[in-house]
């Protein structure tokens, strides 16, 4: 222990100061059997306050400890120390994890946006808040350092107030404020604050990360946990501008956004400037990042995590980790099976509240398997014992490493198909054939794993037209709703031109072999506006390959209000060199003589052209083999 006064303090916030100082013998007289005990979180756990607990706790008869979440040791959960000790956790950290599940230790869920108000109300009372601040100010006012989520409502609601004021605690800014007249002792301290180093992203972590990162648009605000997915997506963020960050808590991987002037928060509509946040874990680099920063806010949870102000953050992204979703959108979230795994915490307040954001996204991210891709993640039905955290009708952006979609407003059907095709390609055909038998999918559905294990994301790429972004890739299965709408947006002359007849209805019997292709035969690229989840198709085109002539058969279709913008032009020459490394030697296609930009496209191609006019059609042959020389006509 060290008795030097806190730097600047001095006069009566002095004398208050030396008033309440007290060692640890005098906080087990002062704490009674049977008191409950506040604990404070993460990486404010008051150690020293805690290993007294640990050493004397059997003085202390019969008392119950309460916290939101735990960062440093917990080995008062252990079974020799259970009979004196009764833990209760809003959160289950991995070090209270097989207490709760042995029943050595309870959890009680709750939104973490009321937990406050549970304390306030005097429902969970709290004979004794153990909390860690920061050396006080001039003024008397400790800093509640990097957790103040229920830690300051503790303080405020416990009957006895015991702070350990630690020299290394980081003095953070905002509503995070105790003062030495509301804490009855003190015991000083001088330790380093627990450390919390994420693990390195893996691949498949990497590939969420990428498929995030096109959700969040310039000037989004984000809500980002922290772990490994949430590292690899704040790495995939860096060529964004003026992100802001409103947010449950955060680590490390916030202070290169910031480095690297990603992270401005400029464009923020609530607390412009400013990132907010209710606790924070990580290295000493963030620990030292944070220390009397005006940058960063740090409130009470009943602050950051309330819907509805998260709500008035425009363009407010969350971001938070599921276990399982099961094919009609229930995520569990806090449990495998039933085994206690984590908590309720803040997903759903961050889910309502970006659903309720001008522009905002929720989005649920999770891997596509478990236990070394032997499970899917993506299942019929939640395990027995697992529960719905955020329910089908809050859920709308889902994202695994084999891609984004979005379950908002989408019925049964859609919902089933959206969620298998960004599941594991090996459990694809399990899940359709349970989707079968429930009927959220049609019967005659055909099978999705060969689209899924040989889908070739190297052709996915953007271009530009006149400043619109457009997004080209090979059709996937799960297109059909969206070639459906696509086909009904055409007029009866495109129709014409592109079937050789006005068809009137395309309907799914017509429609599903053109999205299931196996893409080693043959190949469908579209064109795709809007952000990922909420696309509209503006074109299509595909060829499939004749092996008696390896030449290619190739149409394409090109929506009305994109035509004369050199959409078909882009794509025919996509096409070109896809199918050249498909091995083709050129293409063939059938053309209605009056179609004068189907013609046009391909006389532009680059490539010598053969055609032949037959009864109002040309059948038209493009030759890979040759390039037509500069100022050359193709043959016609």
């Amino acid at each position: 222990m060290h008795s030097k006064k806190p730097a600047g303090l001095g006069g009566s916030a002095l004398e208050l100061y030396e008033s309440k100082k007290r060692n640890v013998d005098d906080i087990v007289r002062i704490v009674k059997p049977g008191s409950r005990i506040f604990i404070g979180s993460g990486a404010a756990e008051p150690q020293t306050l805690v290993n007294m607990l640990i050493e004397r706790g059997k003085s202390i008869a019969d008392h119950e400890t309460i916290n939101l979440i735990e960062l440093g040791t917990t080995p008062y959960t252990e079974a020799v120390l259970s009979k004196p000790f009764h833990q209760n956790a809003f959160f289950i950290g991995a070090n209270v994890r097989g207490a709760v599940n042995e029943g050595r230790a309870e959890y009680t869920p709750i939104f973490m946006s009321e937990l406050p108000w549970y304390l306030r109300s005097g429902r969970l009372r709290i004979d004794v808040a153990f909390i860690q601040v920061a050396p006080p100010d001039n003024y008397g006012f400790c800093s509640l350092g990097v957790s103040v989520d229920i830690v300051k409502v503790a303080a405020e609601s416990a009957k006895i107030v015991v702070a350990e004021i630690n020299r290394r605690m980081p003095r953070t800014l905002g509503d995070c404020f105790v003062h030495l007249k509301d804490i009855d002792h003190i015991v000083e301290s001088d330790v380093p604050l627990p450390a919390w180093l994420p693990p390195e992203p893996d691949e498949v972590a990497d590939r969420i990360g990428q498929n995030v990162a096109h959700l969040v648009r310039d000037g989004a605000t984000i809500q980002a946990g922290i772990g490994m997915i949430p590292n690899a997506i704040l790495a995939h963020l860096k060529d964004k501008h003026d992100l802001g960050v409103h947010t449950e808590m955060f680590s490390d991987g916030i202070i290169d956004l910031v480095e690297a002037g990603v992270v401005t928060n400029a464009r923020k509509t609530l607390h412009q400037g400013k990132i907010i946040a209710t606790f924070c874990m990580g290295t000493q680099r963030l620990y030292d990042f944070v220390d009397d920063n005006p940058l960063i806010e740090f409130h009470p949870c009943d602050y950051t995590n309330d819907p509805f102000l998260i709500a008035r953050n425009d363009n407010m992204v969350s971001i938070n980790a599921a276990i399982q979703i099961d094919l009609t959108g229930q995520v569990c979230a806090d449990s495998i099976g039933e085994y206690f795994y984590a908590g309720i915490g803040g997903q759903v307040d961050f889910v309502r509240g970006a659903a309720r954001s001008k522009g905002g996204k929720p989005v649920i991210v999770l891997p596509s398997t478990a236990k070394k891709g032997t499970v899917s993640r993506i299942v019929p039905f939640l395990d027995q014992g697992a529960g719905v955290v955020t329910s089908r009708g809050d859920v709308a952006y889902v994202v695994t490493e084999y891609g984004i979609c979005n379950l908002h407003g989408r019925n049964l059907r859609e919902r089933a198909l959206a969620l298998i095709g960004v599941a594991h390609p090996d459990f694809r055909d399990e899940l359709l054939n349970y989707a079968k038998q429930r009927r959220l999918v049609h019967l005659d559905q055909m099978p999705l794993t060969i689209a899924g294990r040989f889908y070739p994301e190297q052709y996915e790429h953007a271009a530009a037209f006149g400043g619109t972004r457009i997004f080209f890739r090979p059709i996937k299965p799960t297109d059909e709703a969206m070639e459906r709408s696509f086909f009904y947006s055409l007029s009866d002359e495109t129709i014409y031109y592109r079937f050789f007849n006005i068809l009137k209805t395309m309907p799914h019997e017509k429609l599903q072999p053109l999205v299931n292709i196996d893409y080693r035969e043959e190949m469908a690229i579209v064109a795709l506006t809007g952000e990922p989840g909420d696309e509209e198709m503006i074109a299509i085109g595909r060829f499939k390959l004749d092996h008696t002539d390896d030449f290619a058969e190739i149409a394409f279709v090109v929506g009305d209000n994109w035509q004369n913008r050199g959409v078909g032009t882009y794509l025919m020459n996509t096409l070109i060199e896809i199918a050249q490394e498909m091995g083709a030697d050129g293409f063939k296609a059938d053309v209605l003589a009056d179609n004068k930009k189907m013609l046009h496209v391909f006389h532009k191609c680059g490539y010598p052209v053969q055609s032949r006019l037959e009864e109002g059609v040309y059948s038209i042959r493009v030759d890979f083999m040759e390039r037509s020389k500069p100022g050359e006509r193709p043959q016609q």
